[in-house]
């Protein structure tokens, strides 16, 4: 587990060298007080492990940029991947104060060493587009989702992907969650493409996504809690948290009507990721307590179970 005193954490995403594991995660002071003012005071944090159990906090890695600059109100959450120069390339949404942090866009850093992190002048390096994603002030929406971005490579080594949190241009607008998709060839240059999901599936959003393959099925994990379920979904769901759907391929297709939920409101922003026994286990921030109160520190690692038919079941504990 991972408990700051001085800071909220919540969303994260990790990177592997070695055996030394790296957590980046967001975080906030609590001298805020109200944790719901914490995601327009994010920095990226920065913590590393040998187990996944006991972490080390060394330097932050991202803070906002000074202004004006399209990340100077908030660095929120992203990822990571060595590309084939060796070089670290962190991923990460950035809300800028000329639109009120409202519209979101994807940044990039770099590092060779995983500590030192540098704006890539590039940045940003991708936004939505209109031609499949709805724009902020097209809908009564609160923002413009395009966040979370999880990079990965091409299963046949055709470039890399980037899945993000994304809502479509059309349908209900409580409904239009998906995950949305960009390519690119050199890490650098990105395009848009068509989601990876329909809406329609019953969720306003689907955050903090992943993929991974667990016993030859792809997993797909994605968050949402309650409030932002559509109409539909809040007649038969009765908590929200952390949601998985599988398919045969990284790409899908996958189905989020069909997705099953891994935990309840308790944590959210689940990772996958190997123990260093190469077991899948399961990460995630700790919500809510008991009473509804925001925790904001990281779990243990949670065993994961595979089911014959491909789905997982995940052991949660504190």
């Amino acid at each position: 587990m991972l408990r700051l005193p001085d800071a909220w954490l919540w969303d994260f995403w990790l990177a592997q060298d070695g055996d030394t594991y790296h957590l980046f995660f967001l975080r906030a002071s609590r001298a805020l007080g109200d944790p719901d003012r914490r995601h327009m005071r994010a920095s990226v944090g920065h913590a590393v492990s040998t187990d996944l159990a006991t972490w080390t906090q060394v330097a932050d890695a991202l803070v906002p940029a000074d202004r004006p600059a399209f990340d100077d109100t908030a660095t929120w959450t992203g990822s990571i991947v060595r590309g084939p120069d060796g070089r670290w390339h962190m991923y990460y949404t950035g809300a800028g104060s000329t639109e009120g942090g409202l519209i979101q866009r994807i940044g990039l850093a770099t590092s060779d060493d995983l500590y030192t992190w540098h704006r890539h002048p590039a940045s940003p390096v991708l936004a939505a587009d209109p031609t499949w994603y709805e724009k902020h002030g097209t809908s009564t929406w609160h923002d413009e989702a395009w966040r979370d971005p999880w990079v990965f490579p091409d299963p046949d080594g055709d470039g890399w992907h980037m899945l993000l949190t994304a809502r479509a241009n059309h349908g209900p607008v409580d409904d239009r969650g998906v995950i949305g998709h960009a390519r690119s060839t050199d890490l650098l240059t990105w395009r848009a493409q068509p989601p990876l999901t329909a809406p329609g599936a019953g969720f306003g959003h689907l955050e903090v996504a992943q993929v991974e393959l667990v016993d030859g099925r792809a997993v797909l994990l994605f968050s949402c809690l309650r409030p932002e379920f559509a109409a539909s979904r809040r007649d038969t769901s009765a908590s929200g948290g952390v949601w998985a759907v599988t398919s045969d391929s990284l790409l899908g297709p996958f189905d989020p009507a069909q997705a099953y939920p891994l935990t309840d409101d308790s944590f959210y922003s689940g990772r996958l990721v190997r123990d260093p026994n190469g077991r899948w286990v399961m990460l995630a921030f700790r919500n809510v307590d008991a009473d509804g109160a925001f925790v904001g520190d990281l779990s243990d690692p949670m065993p994961v179970e595979v089911s014959p038919t491909g789905h997982i079941a995940v052991k949660a504990g504190a």
